[in-house]
């Protein structure tokens, strides 16, 4: 046994009838300010994350080596004397 149309209908204007059309209206917005809210947590909870993992990725060190550094001969800063 559920809720048909009908049954959801009559609800909703009980609803209303007790508390009242402008009361009733502020409650739905109030609810959908709470969704917005939670809404925009996740997206910016989201951002930090992904915006963590690219900066771990980055400091990284590169596990290929790099046959270039063993050929180059050591290059002497100091000046000849």
């Amino acid at each position: 046994m559920g809720l048909s149309l009908p049954h959801i209908l009559i609800l909703a204007v009980v609803a209303v009838l007790l508390l009242g059309g402008g009361r009733f209206s502020a409650m739905m917005g109030d609810v959908a300010k709470g969704v917005k809210n939670f809404k925009k947590g996740m997206s910016e909870e989201e951002e930090a994350s992904s915006t963590a993992r690219t900066t771990r990725l980055q400091n990284q060190a590169s596990l290929d080596p790099n046959p270039d550094r063993d050929l180059q001969p050591a290059k002497d800063d100091r000046p000849a004397a």
